[in-house]
């Protein structure tokens, strides 16, 4: 009597493992892997040795094999968190800066060509940002020794790095003696092309 009730006790457990397993994520894999009831289950090749020194599955008291399904290995693999995330999700990262200042982008204006009684005047600026940084003369009155020496004067005293038109910042400069005519013809240039930079 009670070899009938093991029996049946065990094939009533490997009924509801079918049904639960086949009911579940990937039972048919997990179904095919069950034996048939009343077959012998076998250790799996790579499952964990048997700890009865080596007798094998289960035996029920009729030294028949017990139906009782063995766990499948098919469950899905553990996954790690990466470092930095949460919960499998990944976080946004933060948005870079840079600590170093904006450099000021350096461009060069030329202003209109001035026309006086002793010939043509054209200035070019370079500007840093807003800033004037330099200012070259492109023409000068050089027909006569005279205008050739006036215009070198106002060319040294407006023009370069270092010239009253960068130390100014702008237009409104004292006329050089002597050079009036070529001294308002570059602050008109030198006027339109500030101008022309805003």
């Amino acid at each position: 009597m009670r070899r009938a009730l093991l029996a049946i006790t065990g094939l009533a457990a490997s009924t509801t493992a079918m049904v639960v397993l086949k009911s579940g994520p990937g039972a048919s894999q997990v179904a095919q892997e069950l034996p048939a009831a009343g077959q012998p289950v076998a250790p799996a090749p790579d499952g964990p040795a048997p700890t009865d020194g080596g007798a094998g599955p289960e035996a029920s008291p009729s030294g028949a094999a017990s139906p009782r399904p063995r766990r499948s290995a098919t469950r899905a693999p553990a996954t790690r968190p990466t470092a930095g995330a949460t919960s499998g999700a990944r976080l946004p990262s933060a948005p870079r800066t840079s600590s170093a200042p904006a450099r000021p982008t350096t461009r060069t204006v030329t202003g209109p060509v001035v026309e006086n009684e002793y010939g043509n005047v054209q200035v070019r600026i370079t500007l840093s940002g807003s800033r004037i940084v330099d200012a070259v003369a492109l023409e000068l009155p050089e027909e006569t020794a005279q205008s050739d020496q006036r215009s070198q004067q106002v060319d040294d005293r407006y023009s370069g790095t270092s010239g009253l038109v960068v130390q100014q910042q702008g237009a409104d400069l004292d006329t050089v003696s002597g050079a009036t005519a070529t001294s308002t013809s570059y602050r008109q240039s030198l006027q339109a092309a500030i101008d022309r930079a805003n």
